[in-house]
């Protein structure tokens, strides 16, 4: 097992710290088809920040690569792609295809394709197994074997880092499964969960973050609620923590890669057999809505100080789906920002974190360098950044007019020094 050559496909937030793990140990071969993307990764640069370039470096053992045809002669395949959805909810397995197609025609006997991308229970076997046969010519569990290990990378977390956090493994024969659990744990400190199946792995993966969303949309519609009876949801949820068995959920802008996406792939799944999920899409009803609930609460508090809302400027204070994260992936304050954009307000987005060229290029916006003093009438705090935090209110209130709203999404500020929190 110690000889065989590894290729991680795809180097993305889950792709490169894989890569960077295993490469302290064995040759690795980290391949994307972004050129660009392997260019910054040879400079010893990683733009997604998810790597430190002291670890690129210490990862002696990993080479990384744009030509597929560098990785032909491996042995382990490990594809972990990003498995978003369409416009219409339905999972877009695109990316996961293509590397399986391009996989299937470099296999040789004996290969294992594990798969670390989320996806909806059986989609393994179902969809990328039968892509890897008619590729290679080769049967699936006699020549070639496959394996599923699903991501548990947090963008951003620097406490739970892959290393630290306990991986869920799986294969497609048990002998497969013993082998893929025996290579993770060569890198893994907190150890490894072997399932039962692969599509055990993939359902437990799936449901992590359903379970998540579901009860986040259930403290946003506390935070609806608690809003109409004039009541701070924070403090609410303060006292209620004090009690051991809480949930310490936040309400928000439910984004990103994770749990705005894998609940529709359990859906999508539960339609294929006849099964509505009922509190699952309600969940996702909720948190979905977030962006126009909070505009028409901004659009409230300007009508209450008699703010003139045609024109009107409105700075939003954070981009990227979380805290401390250049991660822009199904940022929902992009949502927020055309619904206010369709309220007739004119928008400006600051955040430290973002590349400037890459919002431009994915959204077709251009955040700005920084605040112009005396320049809004409405201030959304939309993410909790370091950055912002060390500002101190009478700065954040600098920004806008005399008679300016503050909007704290983020709970970064008291009650008593905003004119609305979530």
């Amino acid at each position: 097992m110690k000889n065989k050559l590894i290729a991680v496909i795809g180097l993305g937030y889950v792709g490169l710290p894989l890569a960077v793990e295993f490469g302290k140990k064995r040759k690795v071969i980290g391949f994307d088809i972004n050129a660009k993307r392997v260019d910054e990764l040879i400079a010893g640069n990683d733009s997604t920040q998810e790597t430190e370039a002291e670890e690129l470096i210490t990862a002696t053992h990993l080479c990384f690569t744009s030509n597929v045809k560098d990785i032909k002669d491996c042995d382990i395949y490990i594809i972990a792609v990003p498995t978003p959805v369409y416009k219409n909810k339905e999972p877009n397995l695109s990316s996961l295809e293509k590397s399986s197609e391009e996989v299937g025609k470099l296999l040789n006997k004996d290969n294992i394709v594990i798969y670390e991308s989320t996806v909806f229970p059986g989609a393994t076997e179902e969809v990328c197994v039968p892509i890897l046969e008619n590729f290679s010519g080769l049967e699936f569990n006699k020549d070639f074997f496959c394996g599923y290990s699903p991501e548990r990378i947090n963008p951003g977390d620097k406490e739970h880092r892959l290393t630290d956090i306990k991986k869920i493994t799986s294969g497609s024969t048990p002998e497969i499964a013993n082998v893929v659990d025996e290579l993770y744990k060569q890198i893994i400190t907190a150890g490894t969960h072997k399932a039962l199946s692969m599509k055990v792995a993939e359902a437990a993966k799936v449901i992590e973050n359903t379970q998540r969303d579901v009860n986040i949309a259930l403290i946003n519609e506390f935070a609806m609620l608690f809003n109409k009876l004039d009541i701070d949801t924070e403090s609410v949820l303060e006292a209620a923590g004090t009690k051991w068995n809480f949930l310490p959920f936040r309400p928000g802008l439910v984004g990103g890669h994770c749990i705005s996406v894998d609940p529709y792939y359990l859906t999508f799944k539960a339609s294929q057999v006849g099964f509505k999920p009922e509190m699952i899409l309600s969940g996702r009803h909720v948190n979905d809505g977030m962006s126009n609930y909070i505009a028409s609460q901004v659009l409230m508090l300007m009508n209450n100080k008699e703010i003139v809302i045609l024109n009107a400027n409105v700075l939003i204070m954070g981009m990227t789906f979380k805290e401390n994260c250049p991660d822009l992936r199904n940022s929902l304050v992009v949502d927020l920002a055309k619904e206010l954009q369709n309220l007739s307000f004119n928008i400006d987005i600051f955040d430290p974190w973002v590349d400037k060229e890459q919002v431009n290029e994915v959204y077709g916006i251009t955040p700005i360098d920084y605040p112009s003093k005396d320049s809004y009438d409405a201030i959304i705090l939309a993410v909790g950044h370091d950055e912002f935090k060390l500002l101190s209110i009478e700065e954040i209130y600098s920004f806008g007019t005399k008679n300016s709203v503050i909007y704290d999404i983020k709970y970064i500020f008291r009650p008593e020094d905003v004119d609305g929190r979530l």
